[in-house]
């Protein structure tokens, strides 16, 4: 395969820029993603798998409640075409019944624990799920005991969470955090953690066909903006960890540690902290929740080596009143994605903590992977880097007729390769519309060089179209974030009654910043066009985000009034 892209380097030309280290065209397995953890526990039995505030896990232990889990979740009528939830922040919990559903056969679908009831009701009932794994806080158990009866669930799996934790947390918290746990029925619907776990673990993997059988079903707004589950096979899956494990792998010497305070329910965490840690043998740090000084106080304590992020979290990170007193010498490597990294931002955080930041771009219908740039050489500033391993991105024109357009020419990203999704859960027009030709339309727009560096203009979706002029927000918000007031923003279009569409800015300025919208307006004088400028400025505490840490766009729109 090495030698037929080598021949067809002409198309693709990012071969030119690969890394001398990391083969494009090494044909990747076909397996089981719960093979990845078998694996990975014969090779590393005795290392420490994962850190729960301060609670370890050997990858044997670990390897020993999935086992145990999977046996239970069996006895529960797990299997092929069964549905498993789960609705969990980041805990040990989340990688146990990860893979212990996967083991039993199961198809697994991730649930937002910040989702509302009527959320749950409509993913519950359209993934078909029938046994949901939950944590005994009350916020959380009740949001799920409350929709029961109006669901097709038949059990709740209830762990723990002062099972999870270390002594003396382990003792105190039922106690100082009374409020906040859960009373749980004994009936035969809700089967805590401790009692699925009560057998010898004695079990042997559901056989599984990994290029078929659905491991799976990731929600997300899809190419469409429609909330619907990209069907994410074993084959996929473990590809994608496979290939991050290939891009990283000549990264350093010896295991590494990983911070996963990025939620394992979102795409991106579940590969590039979850999946791809395992992979490596290394050491999953979780946070359960975002919280500056924990977080600061973690890198501190475990001196991890890789943090995956988005960039709100670098930006906070970069702003922490204190950061000169925290030293993050450790990080070597900080993959971000999840939204555009602002060029600024990245240099500015690779000159205070010596952490190479790099951009990566993908989405959940690739598991999510698709490009990043590389830890050694040239990271191409404004760039999301090169296509990973065995994955072809081709920028094809927006207008018909569709054609591969060549390099340095705008248009919209297509990506095939082994971790692109098998289609839409339930949605075949859906599935027809994005995945022609072997390739998945992704909805977004960008151009490569010819060095085979690939630049994200947008969504499709979330251009503005002022009076036929597009106007991209990504263009927008770069130029504003360059001002040194401005902590985060974001740039949606808005109803107009002479263009049709027009730019409104949502800000956040720095603590102690002071910002008017004329002098942003001379600010941005000449660094965009007249049109492209804000018409509407609106500044604010701080912008709404999504669970990932993602500004949320879609509700900064919602809020917006009809036209």
């Amino acid at each position: 395969m090495q030698q037929a892209a080598e021949s067809g380097a002409e198309g693709f030309p990012w071969l030119k820029s690969y890394p001398p280290d990391v083969d494009w065209g090494e044909p990747i397995g076909v397996k089981p993603l719960h093979a990845l953890l078998d694996d990975a526990i014969a090779r590393f039995a005795d290392r420490p798998c994962i850190d729960f505030f301060g609670k370890r896990y050997s990858y044997a232990e670990v390897g020993r409640l999935v086992n145990r889990a999977a046996k239970g979740l069996k006895a529960l009528g797990v299997g092929p075409g069964i549905k498993v939830g789960l609705c969990l922040p980041n805990t040990p919990y989340s990688v146990i019944c990860y893979y212990a559903a996967l083991k039993a056969g199961g198809t697994l679908v991730n649930f937002n624990p910040l989702y509302a009831e009527r959320e749950l009701i409509h993913q519950i009932g359209d993934s078909d799920a029938e046994i949901m794994v939950v944590l005994d806080t009350a916020a959380l158990y009740g949001k799920l005991a409350a929709v029961l009866g109006r669901t097709r669930l038949r059990h709740l799996v209830v762990c723990r969470l002062a099972d999870a934790l270390p002594f003396p947390r382990r003792w105190l918290y039922p106690w100082v955090m009374r409020h906040d746990v859960a009373r749980i029925p004994a009936d035969s619907v809700h089967v805590p953690f401790e009692r699925l776990i009560d057998n010898d673990g004695a079990i042997a993997p559901a056989p599984v066909d990994p290029r078929t059988e659905i491991a799976l079903l990731q929600y997300t707004g899809g190419t469409t903006g429609v909330p619907k589950a990209a069907m994410l096979t074993h084959a996929n899956l473990y590809a994608n960890a496979e290939q991050c494990r290939r891009w990283f792998a000549h990264a350093g010497e010896g295991p590494r540690i990983i911070v996963g305070v990025l939620p394992l329910f979102h795409v991106l965490a579940m590969t590039v902290v979850m999946n791809w840690a395992l992979h490596e043998g290394a050491e999953m740090v979780l946070l359960p929740r975002f919280q500056l000084a924990e977080l600061l106080k973690t890198i501190r304590r475990r001196r991890p080596t890789a943090m995956p992020g988005v960039p709100t979290l670098f930006n906070a990170l970069l702003n922490a009143p204190d950061l000169a007193s925290y030293d993050l010498s450790s990080l070597h490597y900080c993959p971000s994605g999840g939204a555009p990294l602002p060029h600024e931002l990245g240099q500015a955080f690779e000159r205070k903590t010596g952490a190479r930041l790099l951009e990566g771009y993908g989405l959940s219908e690739c598991s999510p992977v698709v490009c990043i740039n590389p830890v050694k050489g040239e990271a191409r500033a404004g760039s999301v880097g090169l296509p990973c391993p065995g994955t072809v991105v081709e920028i094809l024109s927006i207008d018909p007729p569709r054609r591969v357009l060549p390099p340095g020419e705008t248009g919209e990203i297509c990506v095939s390769g082994p971790q692109v999704m098998a289609g839409y859960w339930k949605r075949p027009d859906e599935t027809a519309k994005a995945l022609v030709d072997g390739r998945l339309a992704t909805g977004d727009v960008g151009h490569m060089d010819a060095e085979g560096y690939v630049y994200l203009t947008d969504r499709i979706k979330d251009m503005i179209n002022a009076g036929g002029f597009k106007i991209y927000p990504r263009n927008v918000e770069e130029a504003i974030l360059l001002h040194p007031a401005v902590l985060e923003c974001a740039v949606v279009g808005v109803a107009d009654a002479y263009r049709g569409q027009t730019v409104k800015s949502f800000l956040a300025l720095k603590p102690g910043a002071a910002l008017t919208p004329e002098e942003l307006e001379a600010f941005l004088a000449d660094k965009l066009s007249p049109i492209e400028r804000p018409k509407q400025v609106e500044f604010r505490d701080r912008l709404p985000k999504t669970a990932v840490g993602k500004i949320d766009k879609k509700l900064l729109q919602q809020e917006e009034p009809s036209p």
